[in-house]
């Protein structure tokens, strides 16, 4: 038959060759599928009907040999049909990723290769997990599993880095994740999953973020509290108990999108989480912060410091360097532990509305601040950049306050650790370090204000009738009759401020609110470290009559 419509000369024939697809046409519009859908997908995977290992090729090969791709191939003789080549496509290879604590020696690579497949594997708890798994992946209708396990060669380092970047978007494109709660009894219990040893290790966050479908068993392979849901993100009392564990909203587990929560609220769910080797705190949060850093086992706890680093520089991000604790010997401005994160920093109220009515019209009110001042303060702030990493140094724009001395402090008795700085322009601050501070002609100590973010404020200033211009303002913007005079009765309401008068006092403003210092030591070369200190550096505030003089605005460069 296909000879004859090849060759035939018959007009009837003639049409019917002009919308036909050979099988070799056919496949050449095929292949390109096959080659994006698996690039998408998991280098090895195991084939659960056979427990085979399979790359890309075997895959390709088994899916040509299916009925599934003959049936693609006779269907498209009238043409290609693209959207339902990507249907049988992305559906063949469709795949389950296996989420669980590892159980001693895990069965690898070239263990399973050594014996050809999952079910030939000895009987022991490890080996019958991932079997388990493989039976659940099967009885759900899926062909293709992953499990950290065995699918990864750990032997090739480029492998291993690759998959761990990769991970994320795997466990996010898959067709479901499977979690196995070993320590869970059956049958389970309500508040068993937030108690279970899975909701402390490190790299199980991402598990259960990135899937847009998941499922949780018990220790004997039952569904979690007997729910036989197809997806559990579904589940309002399973999500509520995730939700009430890690302390963020049921949507944000649901619909998880890296770009959906705040540098800090990520480092926050982190910080509760241990790895058994120190770099995977790191890597384990590749895909969370969408990062490029690349795994490197050996580095240690230069893994952690390279990701801080990485997001400070891509997102500008201050609050990473709000912690106290003990530094990093990557960076003075970064902690050694993932774990001072679970701290909750200081921060300042916002200052919107009436409150900020009421402070602007307090520096309104201060004779003692002229407007050329303020508008001097604003300008410095203004140009200061965003904070960035440069070959393991931080450039880091602040608001400069020179340290005249320390006094110790005793408390009960003597311990040499807790300070009360003498700070040009700023009232006595407390500082409790692990450091004996000496304060020489050599040793030039600053406190630094770098939440310069803050102090800028919200782009479109505050609500209420004070607000702020566009920056691109050539002139204040500000009718000087505008302000109220301190001794004329009846004060009327002023009209509202605008322009870069307006927005310096809105800076001027939250400058007057407490904040959390840094304490930093000046090097020989010139570059500052930070000094760690055991709890928060609490520095009351400017206050409204602020002294210009006291503005320092800087871009520092710590090591």
């Amino acid at each position: 038959m296909l000879h004859v419509i090849e060759h035939s000369n018959d007009p009837a024939i003639r049409q019917l060759r002009q919308n036909y697809t050979s099988p070799s046409e056919a496949t050449a519009v095929i292949d390109p599928v096959i080659r994006i859908t698996l690039k998408n997908c998991p280098f090895v995977v195991i084939d659960v009907t056979t427990g085979h290992l399979c790359d890309g090729p075997e895959r390709t090969r088994i899916f040509k040999a299916d009925s599934s791709f003959r049936e693609l191939i006779s269907c498209m003789t009238r043409g290609a049909n693209q959207e339902h080549i990507h249907h049988v496509v992305t559906g063949f290879f469709s795949y389950v990723m296996f989420s669980h604590v590892w159980q001693g020696n895990e069965p690898s690579l070239q263990e399973v290769n050594s014996v050809k497949s999952v079910w030939n594997l000895p009987n022991t708890d490890s080996c019958e997990k991932l079997r388990n798994f493989c039976k659940e992946t099967g009885r759900l209708g899926y062909r293709w599993a992953w499990s950290d396990t065995c699918c990864i060669d750990k032997t090739t380092d480029r492998i291993l880095s690759e998959s761990l970047t990769s991970m994320y978007k795997w466990y996010m494109d898959s067709a479901a994740t499977l979690v196995f709660l070993a320590g869970v009894p059956h049958p389970s219990k309500p508040k068993d999953l937030p108690r279970s040893k899975w909701m402390t290790r490190a790299w199980t966050l991402q598990e259960f973020l990135a899937p847009k479908v998941i499922l949780f068993y018990d220790s004997e392979w039952k569904p979690y509290l007997g729910n036989t849901g197809t997806n559990h993100k579904e589940c309002p009392e399973i999500m509520q108990e995730l939700a009430d564990a890690i302390k963020i909203s049921c949507g944000n587990i649901v619909t998880f999108s890296p770009r959906g929560l705040r540098v800090r609220e990520k480092l926050r769910l982190a910080s509760t989480r241990n790895a058994t080797v120190e770099e995977d705190v790191a890597y384990s949060l590749i895909g969370i912060f969408e990062s490029d850093i690349k795994p490197h086992y050996g580095e240690r706890g230069n893994a952690l410091g390279h990701l801080l680093e990485e997001i400070v520089t891509r997102s500008g991000d201050d609050t990473v360097l709000a912690w106290s604790g003990k530094s990093s010997s990557y960076h003075s401005c970064l902690p050694a532990s993932i774990s001072v994160y679970n701290q909750t920093p200081y921060s300042p109220p916002l200052l919107e509305g009436e409150a900020m009515k009421t402070c602007i019209t307090e520096l309104l009110d201060d004779d003692k601040l002229l407007e050329e001042e303020a508008l001097n303060i604003y300008k410095q702030i203004k140009s200061l950049p965003a904070a960035r990493f440069a070959a393991r140094r931080l450039y880091l724009p602040c608001i400069v306050f020179p340290v005249r001395g320390f006094i110790p402090r005793v408390n009960g008795k003597q311990d040499g650790k807790r300070y009360r700085a003498k700070v040009s322009g700023l009232k006595g601050v407390d500082v409790t370090t692990m450091d004996n501070i000496i304060l020489d002609k050599q040793r030039r100590f600053v406190l630094v204000h770098p939440w310069i973010r803050y102090v800028r404020g919200r782009h479109n200033g505050v609500n209420g009738e004070f607000h702020s211009g566009s920056d691109t303002d050539t002139d204040s913007g500000v009718d000087v009759s505008a302000r109220w005079h301190p001794v004329a009765p009846p004060r009327a309401a002023p009209p509202p401020l605008v322009g870069r008068y307006a927005r310096a006092l809105e800076m001027i403003a939250r400058l007057a609110q407490p904040f959390h210092a840094l304490l930093l030591v000046q090097q020989p070369g010139g570059e500052y470290k930070r000094v760690a200190a055991d709890n928060d550096i609490l520095v009351p505030g400017l206050r409204t009559d602020i002294d210009p003089r006291d503005i320092r605005a800087r871009v520092l460069e710590i090591l």
